[in-house]
């Protein structure tokens, strides 16, 4: 019998789940305009609490962020909101949401792509979030969402913050078109990246939220 060679799984979105993800979201930025449920978010105040659960991490003002699924770049204005204004960059699949994004804050750095494209060097920014952009369920997205994790934390300097919808909610883990995750299943990958996270429970009941610093950041801590 011979031996297959091993192939590389292909990393990022393909074309057909890039236009379905770009189409969706043209379709709910003609009905709402700039407005969380374009981004299919249930209201302002859901977005900015999970805005706010990320940014604990410690993100501090003039730090670099890349904001993976970054929308509208809604998550820097929340931030300069809150006395942090930082050193933004976003990236979205969606150019009909950047282009609103660049309307709503023409400051912004805006950048049109999947993370894959982008293919950030290591260490490129302090911070890389993502707040919602693994919520769709496609063949392939747990093994697109283990890459997307992976690549966060090597492009960051301190760590990494992202949210997920929780398996464990029986409205969630029912829905055919949602992608969730058990907290566990998402520690046994973070554990290959660093000896530093933390899961943030409670504040949604079926979302959390994964924070992992890079492993250096600790021992430089201890050493003080």
């Amino acid at each position: 019998m011979t031996e297959q060679p091993f192939v590389e799984p292909e990393m990022g979105l393909s074309q057909a789940q890039r236009k379905r993800v770009t189409e969706s979201q043209r379709y709910a930025l003609m009905q709402y305009g700039y407005h969380p449920h374009s981004l299919l978010w249930s209201s302002k105040e859901v977005q900015e609490l999970r805005f706010k659960v990320l940014a604990d991490i410690g993100i501090t003002k003039g730090d670099s962020v890349l904001d993976v699924g970054c929308g509208f770049g809604d998550f820097a204005n929340y931030l300069t909101k809150h006395d942090t204004p930082v050193k933004f960059t976003g990236i979205d699949v969606s150019e009909a949401l950047l282009a609103e994004g660049r309307r709503q804050f023409p400051e912004l750095k805006l950048i049109h792509g999947d993370l894959f494209d982008l293919n950030p060097d290591a260490d490129s920014y302090d911070f890389v979030t993502l707040s919602g952009a693994l919520n769709r369920k496609f063949d392939g997205a747990v093994d697109y969402t283990y890459q997307t994790i992976t690549e966060m934390f090597n492009a960051s300097k301190k760590g990494i913050a992202f949210n997920l919808l929780d398996a464990r909610h029986e409205w969630t883990k029912n829905r055919w078109d949602l992608q969730s995750f058990h907290p566990d299943e998402i520690i046994e990958l973070v554990k290959t990246l660093s000896n530093d996270y933390e899961i943030i429970e409670g504040y949604l009941e079926n979302d959390f939220t994964v924070h992992v610093l890079k492993k250096y950041i600790k021992s430089a801590l201890k050493a003080y």
